[in-house]
């Protein structure tokens, strides 16, 4: 990382916060939160939606299963070019193209006449998801002084674990009425929102000067940083002039850096294998399995239980991932996890399969059903404090930078397949071996993650980017 010019930016914590923030910064945090929150609003709208499209469609478990994963599906090929798109075009218009096709898949969705078009649409919003999921951090990133950087890409991460509790709270809203297509359609404002909020925005200053394009540069500084521009653009200056030419492949897989790809991809599945995507997406269902009878008290259970809690939770990571350690964070949550999966599958010992129609009488919640939703938001919180976001600050610290821009893509990638592989099988597989089985499954792979991660993982917390580099050349006897 370059060094900075500026007094402003070496000055202590304590000044630097006493440094106003412009409305253009302001905007451009606007512009992070909407596209986070619409990010999580398309994970998570679809557990609401799924009783409504299973009574309109009559569709198999196997089809429930494309329409709900085929969003990742979309996401890991948005997320695979994003990075290029965002090179040639520019963030902005990245962003925007991510917020076009939010709206366009949205409408799709909620107009789709049969379930073949619905998962064109599920398509369409999976690969803004992608877009977004590189594009909007790395504007964050790039825009935001130093000074509030962790800030805005911590909001953006923040925005998607608040859509996904407004997707709830829409879901809830609109359970009494078979409302799926408004569930889904309602995507489109905040996309809309976004479009309007991005253009008049500026792309970044690094963008900028990377395409040779000084004089745009130093307006969209003068904006975020009106207290000292020629400040920022020095800093912007020595970065790029620090930057190494992009790495190929071939040097991303080679055997020097293997260790941090490992690591990189390790992480980024265990992320996903431990089953928050399928408990994201599934949460009515399971929540009807858990003796929850009534729709509305299925999405009740899901938006307080899953979409607050994981709020709330996330807001631990934010404050303490710098304090505590990427490690014990990680290995506190993966404790919470298993121990709280394992509740859940005793639970679920005494419960029968998930309905294939809802109940529409309400016959109480029992005992177990008392401990599954005690044990999801146990398991919730462990995640939301740990696995959520800490993995990712992980996979950004890990790599060297000659590859550090390929080897997160790599490791996005098998985010987003490993993603995709649980929410596409996940009720197959509660019907072959049944939920309590299912469970107890992700929970002994909270047991295998937590021991890979005692093993292999390196504390980063207080090691500079280079450090760490230092520290991976060091272990493979290169200088």
């Amino acid at each position: 990382m370059a060094s900075t010019t500026s007094e402003a930016a070496g000055a202590p914590p304590e000044e630097q916060s006493s440094v106003p923030i412009s409305r253009w910064l302001w905007l451009t945090g606007a512009v992070i939160l909407v596209a986070g929150v619409l990010f999580g609003y398309d994970q998570g709208v679809i557990a609401g939606a799924l009783i409504g499209i299973e009574k309109e469609f009559n569709v198999s478990t196997q089809l429930v299963e494309v329409i709900t994963s085929w969003v990742t599906l979309g996401a890991l090929v948005g997320a695979l070019i994003a990075g290029t798109v965002a090179d040639r075009i520019g963030r902005r218009p990245a962003i925007m193209g991510a917020a076009v096709l939010f709206v366009g898949g949205a409408l799709v969705e909620a107009f789709a006449p049969n379930p073949t078009v619905l998962v064109v649409g599920r398509l369409i919003v999976g690969f803004g998801v992608g877009v977004a999921s590189v594009a909007a951090p790395l504007y964050a990133s790039e825009m935001a002084p130093t000074r509030v950087r962790g800030r805005f890409v911590s909001g953006y991460q923040f925005g998607i674990t608040f859509g996904i509790f407004l997707a709830y709270l829409v879901d809830e809203l609109l359970s009494s009425g078979d409302a799926w297509r408004a569930m889904l359609g309602v995507s489109a404002v905040p996309a809309l929102l976004l479009v309007l909020l991005i253009l008049p925005s500026s792309d970044t200053p690094r963008w900028y000067l990377s395409k040779g394009r000084t004089d745009d540069a130093e307006r969209a500084v003068e904006r975020v940083r009106p207290d000292d521009p020629a400040a920022g653009m020095a800093e912007i200056e020595a970065s790029i002039a620090e930057d190494v030419p992009q790495a190929t492949w071939a040097e991303v897989f080679a055997k020097r850096w293997r260790t941090p790809l490992l690591l990189g991809i390790g992480l980024a599945v265990f992320q996903q294998i431990t089953g928050i995507n399928a408990i994201i997406y599934y949460a009515n269902k399971i929540f009807a399995a858990a003796g929850f009878s009534t729709v509305a008290d299925q999405t009740a259970a899901t938006t307080w239980a899953i979409g607050a809690v994981n709020v709330v939770a996330t807001l631990i990571a934010v404050a303490f991932v710098d304090r505590l350690g990427r490690r014990p964070l990680l290995l506190a949550g993966l404790v919470g996890m298993g121990l709280s999966l394992t509740a859940v599958g005793f639970a679920f010992r005494s419960l029968s399969d998930i309905p294939a129609e809802p109940v529409t009488q309400s016959a109480g919640v029992t005992n177990s059903g008392v401990v599954a939703l005690v044990g999801l938001v146990i398991y919730i919180a462990s995640f939301a404090f740990s696995l959520g976001p800490v993995v990712w600050t992980l996979i950004n610290e890990i790599f060297p930078r000659d590859i550090r821009g390929r080897g997160v893509a790599v490791a996005t990638a098998f985010n987003w397949g490993s993603a995709w592989l649980v929410s596409q099988f996940f009720l197959s597989l509660t019907d072959s071996i049944g939920q309590a089985s299912t469970f107890w499954l992700f929970a002994a792979l909270c047991l295998v993650a937590f021991v890979w991660i005692w093993r292999y993982v390196p504390e980063t917390r207080g090691r500079s980017l280079e450090e760490i580099e230092a520290m991976w050349r060091q272990r493979s006897g290169v200088e």
